[in-house]
C-alpha cells in the first residue's frame, strides 16, 4: 500500500479550520489526536439508531448493542494479537488501566520490602498509582535513570532488579522525548526473574504494530483518544492466566455473578469482573471504528510515513537558531524543545497566533523536567495527517519568534 496524505487529511473535518486567520497546523496529537469522520459517524450512528444498555437485556436494541460491544472487544484482541477477547478489558483510558492493575494486582501481590521498577521518563499515570499502592503495602518504587540523550541507563538495571522486584512498569515510547524503549528485551529480562510486566503503550499503538504475545508482557495499556478514537475509552490487555487470579477493583453492576445480603457476593469471570457499572458504549463503537480505520491504512505504511516526516522535522528544526531539542536522534511521534531562555508558554502562545497548535508545560512528566533542569518544554507531535508544509511553518514560526524576542 502507498500513503496518500491528501486522502488521509480529507478524512479529518477539523483540519479545514483556520486559527487566527491561518490554516490549522495541529501538532498536539500526542496529547489527543483528531478524529476521522468514520469515528464521528460510528459514535453518532450508535446514539441515533442503536443505543441501549448492554448485557442482560432481552429486547432487540440491548442484544444488538451487547453484540456490537463484544465485537469491538474481539477486534481489540486482534489488533494487539491477544490470545482471546477475554484478555481485553474496557477502561476509560491508560490512566484507569494502570490504576486498575495497581489496585487489583498490586494490592494482592505486594508486601513490605517488595519493589516496583519504573523509569525516570514515565508519564505521571505510570508513576503516581505505583507510589500510592507502594505506600499502602509497604513496597518501594525504584526507577531506571536516564542518559544525557534521554535513553534508559540500562547498565543500572542489574542493581535495581532483584529478588524482591514484583513489577516492571515501563512506557514503550516516551510522551516527551519520543524515545522508543527496548520493551521486548526488558520484558524478557523481567520474565526470567519472575517479575510481572506492564507496558504503557499510549504513545506507541498509533505509530507501529503491537503484538502482545510477541512482547511477552502481562499487561499492555492504551487510550482510544490518542489513536484517533473517542475520549473516555481505552484498553487494558492482561494475560488471561493473570486476569483470572486478580480480584475486582470496583464493585457494582455488571461485575457480579450473585449478590446476597447474607452470603456476600460472587464475581463474574474476567474481563467482565473489571467492568463495573454502565460502560461507555458509544465510545467503544467509536474505538472500533478508529482501530478499523488505522488497520485499513496499515500500520507498516503509517510507520514508514511518520518516520520519514520525523526525519524531515528533525533536520528542519536543527536549523532554527537557539533551539534546544531534547531526547535521542531516533524517536517516534514527538519532538520536545525550548527556544533560548524563553518560557515554553510564551513560545506556544506566539505559535498559536500563526495557527500552529503545540503542547507546552511539564507534559505530566515532572521527574523528566527535573532531569533536564527545566520547568517546562514545548512539544510538537507528528502523526499521519501532518505534512512537511506544517513542519516548514513550525520552523519559520520559531525563527520569527527568535527574531522578535531576541
Amino acid at each position: 500500500m502507498s500513503f496518500d496524505l491528501t486522502r488521509v487529511r480529507a478524512d479529518f473535518p477539523i483540519l479545514t479550520r483556520e486559527i487566527n486567520g491561518q490554516p490549522l497546523a495541529y501538532l498536539d496529537s500526542a496529547a489527543s489526536a483528531q478524529k476521522p469522520q468514520v469515528v464521528i459517524d460510528a459514535e453518532s450512528h450508535f446514539y441515533q439508531q442503536g443505543y441501549a444498555a448492554v448485557h442482560r437485556g432481552i429486547h432487540t436494541l440491548s442484544a444488538e448493542a451487547t453484540t456490537a460491544m463484544e465485537n469491538v472487544r474481539a477486534q481489540a484482541a486482534r489488533f494487539l494479537n491477544a490470545a482471546s477477547p477475554e484478555e481485553i478489558v474496557f477502561v476509560k483510558g491508560t490512566t484507569e488501566a494502570i490504576n486498575l492493575v495497581a489496585n487489583s494486582w498490586g494490592a494482592s501481590h505486594l508486601q513490605p520490602g517488595d519493589n516496583i521498577l519504573i523509569t525516570a521518563m514515565e508519564h505521571h499515570a505510570n508513576i503516581v498509582p505505583w507510589q500510592m499502592i507502594a505506600q499502602r503495602t509497604g513496597a518501594e518504587v525504584r526507577f531506571i535513570p536516564l542518559t544525557a540523550t534521554g535513553e534508559l541507563e540500562l547498565s543500572a538495571l542489574p542493581s535495581l532488579l532483584d529478588s524482591r522486584t514484583r513489577m516492571l512498569a515501563i512506557t514503550q515510547v516516551s510522551n516527551v522525548l519520543g524515545t522508543v524503549n527496548p520493551v521486548k528485551e526488558l520484558v524478557a529480562q523481567a520474565k526470567a526473574a519472575g517479575v510481572a510486566t506492564l507496558i504503557d503503550g499510549a504513545q506507541a499503538v498509533m505509530h507501529e504494530q503491537v503484538d502482545v504475545q510477541d512482547l511477552g508482557c502481562d499487561f499492555y495499556v492504551f487510550s482510544g483518544h490518542k489513536i484517533y478514537g473517542p475520549s473516555g475509552i481505552g484498553i487494558l490487555y492482561g494475560r488471561k492466566a493473570v486476569l483470572d487470579q486478580m480480584p475486582p477493583w470496583e464493585g457494582g453492576g455488571s461485575m457480579i455473578a450473585t449478590v446476597s445480603l447474607t452470603e456476600g457476593t460472587t464475581y463474574a469471570a474476567a474481563p467482565w469482573r473489571f467492568e463495573a457499572g454502565s460502560p461507555n458504549t458509544g465510545g467503544i463503537m467509536g474505538l472500533g471504528a478508529a482501530l478499523n480505520w488505522v488497520s485499513e491504512l496499515g500500520l507498516d505504511v503509517i510507520h514508514q510515513r511518520e518516520q520519514a516526516l520525523m526525519h524531515y522535522a528533525m533536520d528542519k528544526l536543527a536549523a532554527v537558531p537557539d533551539l534546544k531539542i531534547y531526547g535521542p536522534q531516533q524517536r517516534a511521534g514527538v519532538i520536545a524543545f525550548n527556544l533560548g531562555q524563553h518560557h515554553a508558554y510564551d513560545v506556544g502562545s506566539f505559535l498559536d497566533q500563526y495557527g500552529i497548535a503545540i503542547r507546552t508545560g511539564h507534559h505530566c512528566a515532572m521527574p523528566l523536567m527535573n532531569h533536564y533542569g527545566v520547568p517546562a518544554m514545548c512539544r510538537a507531535s507528528f502523526v499521519l495527517y501532518n505534512s512537511e508544509e506544517e513542519v516548514d511553518r513550525l520552523a519559520v514560526g520559531l525563527t520569527r519568534i527568535h527574531r522578535l524576542l531576541g
